[in-house]
């Protein structure tokens, strides 16, 4: 072998070696985050879960890959589910999906899965308890559906002559559109005098619709049901909302930052960064069984007095001296 041969071949074996050092690295764990809605409309959301990941020491890119899957409105989580399954993602994470949540519960005993729901999680059959889960899956109960009586009684008392109130539910997200309006009906007979409409919308055009038909049949007063879709959408559901000039309560203050009058609920943002606490949790070796389900402790009502002037409604002194927030 003739000595410049020789360096070649030295050459190729100093470029070959850190390849093959690269290519013996094992791969990232993968997390898998599904949600309704778009990647739009929920930044804010994806970087507190984010927050909560980087909390327990992880961050995206370096030692953990997040893969984002936005059901946007889709009804049957399973397909994307099933895929993750056959990939055997190192968790599965549904912070606002009950969908999701359930199919992926269905679909595996073994990947860990952190979810955020609005309803009890042992009714959902997701855990065994809240103190003790004792499965595959934890993670946050929201308390959605515990509050809805509160709103409607706090839009009640904004717009006390409001009768005929339209509720919006998303028929795809089946199991809280139902119990979404039974609560809100149950309420309804406690305050008395109100009369409650379903509103059905699952897509971006049937939003559209749904407020369309107000000029048939128009509400004196919009109650938006808890959906991770619609949160997604909340742009589009306020400003239809002002360009209706109809008063409307919605579950989350980021409805009030884009123009909504009133919102009464959970932090969502901090419970998206909880369940990437407990994701980057699991993946540090902790069990689902062993992370009791979390509760929310705070509760927000926000005001947006703009929004209120644009209606001709004066808001009650009282409900302002209570209000979290009131946007100018």
């Amino acid at each position: 072998m003739q000595r410049r041969d020789f360096i070649t071949l030295l050459g190729g074996a100093a470029v070959a070696w850190p390849l093959a050092a690269r290519a013996q690295q094992p791969a990232l764990p993968v997390v898998a985050f599904i949600n309704a809605g778009s990647a739009d409309g929920s930044a804010v959301y994806t970087a507190a879960f984010r927050k909560g990941l980087n909390e327990t020491g992880y961050v995206d890119g370096q030692n953990v890959t997040i893969e984002y899957h936005w059901l946007e409105g889709q009804s049957d989580p399973a397909p994307v589910v099933a895929d993750l399954v056959r990939r055997r993602v190192a968790v599965i994470a549904t912070p606002a999906s009950n969908a999701a949540v359930i199919a992926a519960k269905a679909a595996t005993a073994t990947i860990p899965i952190v979810f955020g729901v609005g309803e009890d999680p042992v009714q959902l059959g997701l855990v065994a308890s809240l103190a003790r889960p004792g499965g595959n899956a934890t993670g946050i109960n929201a308390f959605v559906q515990e509050v809805l009586a509160k709103r409607l009684g706090l839009l009640h008392e904004l717009v006390p002559k409001a009768v005929r109130v339209a509720v919006l539910v998303n028929p795809a997200n089946g199991t809280i559109a139902e119990t979404t309006l039974r609560h809100v009906q149950d309420a309804a007979r406690t305050i008395g005098g109100l009369q409650i409409d379903a509103l059905n919308a699952s897509t971006i055009g049937e939003i559209d619709a749904a407020f369309a038909s107000f000029t048939r049949a128009r509400p004196d007063a919009l109650f938006v049901g808890p959906d991770g879709f619609f949160a997604s959408r909340r742009v589009q559901i306020a400003t239809l909302t002002a360009v209706n000039k109809i008063p409307a309560a919605y579950g989350n203050p980021d409805y009030a930052a884009v123009g909504g009058l009133m919102s009464y609920g959970t932090d969502l943002a901090d419970m998206f960064r909880q369940v990437g606490v407990y994701t980057g949790d699991i993946l540090k070796g902790a069990k689902p069984a062993d992370l009791p389900v979390l509760q929310p402790t705070k509760f927000e009502l926000v005001i947006n007095l703009q929004t209120a002037r644009a209606l001709g409604i004066e808001v009650p002194p009282g409900l302002l001296a209570t209000a979290d927030q009131v946007i100018e």
